[in-house]
């Protein structure tokens, strides 16, 4: 049988956007989820209840948006969190939507989360440096103009 590819040609993927972006991720949410383990909060979990805070309350779909997250992936996610009554998701106006936002028991959750967050965060910077950091942050989000510029566009053909 004649083989569609040649498999010394995967070594290119070495240099692949998603793959080396979703390997950081990995990394990076290792650290964090082990500094925020005293809190019982995974830092998925701590990004939606910060996320939440700051909007207030917010349709579902809106925060998906915002979060750039399928709206069915934000609304599984946000199961535990309710269940454990760190937030609250209520219907809309119309019924058809549904309104989340953060309750007492998240607010003081998200409290103690912080100075950890801190602490994963500073050793990343930390080990960075300050400019190398905040070049990254550009890049990153120039990186996510990029890719979303990409759903807006026409398709040729």
């Amino acid at each position: 049988m004649k083989e569609l590819f040649n498999p010394a040609e995967l070594v290119k993927f070495d240099q692949c956007a998603c793959f080396n972006l979703r390997k950081a991720s990995r990394a990076v949410t290792q650290l964090f989820d082990e500094v925020l383990q005293p809190t019982g909060l995974r830092v998925t979990q701590l990004s939606l209840l910060v996320g939440i805070s700051i909007a207030g309350s917010i349709p579902i779909t809106q925060l998906a948006e915002r979060l750039v997250m399928d709206r069915t992936t934000l609304a599984r996610n946000l199961k535990p969190l309710e269940k454990q009554g760190l937030i609250k998701i209520a219907l809309g106006v119309d019924r058809r939507t549904r309104v989340v936002e953060i309750t007492e028991r998240g607010r003081k959750a998200l409290m103690r989360a912080i100075p950890l967050w801190e602490k994963a965060q500073a050793h990343i910077v930390k080990g960075l440096g300050e400019g190398p950091w905040q070049d990254l942050l550009a890049r990153l989000s120039a990186t996510v103009e990029v890719a979303l510029s990409r759903k807006t566009q026409p398709s040729k053909g």
